[in-house]
């Protein structure tokens, strides 16, 4: 397991590393002049040169380079050229609200998803085993942002059971704020639950069809008792791994359905930016989900020996 730990941490720094190159280039190659965009088209090329040289756009891409990651290092991630703040506090205000739909919505997903695949590899191709894999099928055919305009339309606009358009924050009001993130949460865990109980049935079939469960049939133990005790541990495993690929996925595909339900989170604000040619929010929104989802599969990695004895060997 410490040799498993050590190997996991040494190969994720040449990673962010590569995700920072990538990022960098990613802005640089994008077309538009940052000055251009902060002084307007007024701008004289004195002052655009100068601003220029204020922010080091006229030295080389690697000097660029080597003192953007020296100050993201730090925490210091610049300033937005809309209104000045901090990219790093501005992205964390807006990270607490995504990363809370993100993790209920994996968290209701997976407490559906996984009864649902135990339930559909214990009656392989009877009914209940068909109706599953026909309603995961549906789920994962449906395209986020037009499963939550449906869902807008339904509970929103004709029973009025939760508001359209807005937000509350939780400090001001928390459960109004609930009121507001039902329908997002329930959006993503539609979208996620058909992943994830395919999965669960994959897996659950493949650990039915070992020794060790015969035996333990044999021994005169329920069902239930040989899908809860024996095979679930086991087959959980492959599905503890698309779990967390699914949280950095969702943080990353978030900006869909903040937009979908006027969400001020992670996602809205980096639609937002772009938008705005706001690239120092651009910049850091990106490298902030990026390392996000790096460290989502570290830390799923390093806890994969719970489910797989075998990894801690």
């Amino acid at each position: 397991m410490f040799r498993f730990a050590v190997s996991r941490l040494g190969s994720i720094v040449p990673t962010l590393l590569v995700v920072t190159v990538i990022v960098f280039a990613m802005l640089r190659l994008l077309p538009g002049d940052p000055a251009q965009q902060m002084l307007g088209d007024a701008a004289t090329p004195q002052a655009l040169a100068a601003l220029r040289a204020s922010y080091g756009l006229t030295d080389p891409l690697p000097v660029q380079y080597v003192h953007w990651l020296g100050h993201a290092l730090r925490g210091d991630l610049g300033r937005s050229l809309i209104n000045q703040e901090s990219v790093t506090a501005l992205i964390w205000s807006r990270f607490r609200l995504s990363l809370a739909i993100v993790f209920a919505a994996v968290l209701l997903a997976t407490a559906i998803a996984v009864p649902a695949g135990i339930v559909a590899a214990r009656f392989r191709k009877q009914w209940p085993d068909v109706a599953i894999v026909a309603a995961s099928a549906l789920l994962l055919s449906i395209p986020s942002f037009w499963l939550g305009i449906l869902l807008l339309m339904l509970f929103g606009l004709r029973l009025g059971w939760v508001p359209v358009v807005g937000y509350v924050p939780v400090s001001e009001h928390p459960l109004q704020s609930l009121s507001y993130l039902a329908l997002p949460v329930l959006a993503l865990t539609m979208i996620q639950v058909g992943a994830l109980t395919r999965m669960m049935r994959a897996s659950a079939m493949d650990v039915l069809q070992l020794e060790y469960i015969s035996h333990a049939r044999a021994t005169g133990l329920s069902e239930a008792r040989v899908m809860l005790r024996h095979c679930l541990p086991n087959a959980f495993a492959p599905t503890w791994t698309l779990i967390g690929l699914s949280l950095g996925h969702l943080l990353g595909g978030i900006a869909v359905i903040e937009t979908v339900f006027t969400l001020p989170g992670l996602g809205r604000l980096l639609v937002d930016s772009i938008f705005a040619r706001d690239y120092p929010v651009v910049q850091g929104c990106l490298l902030f989900t990026a390392v996000f989802y790096v460290l989502v599969n570290l830390v799923v990695d390093l806890c994969y020996f719970l489910f797989d004895p075998r990894v801690a060997a």
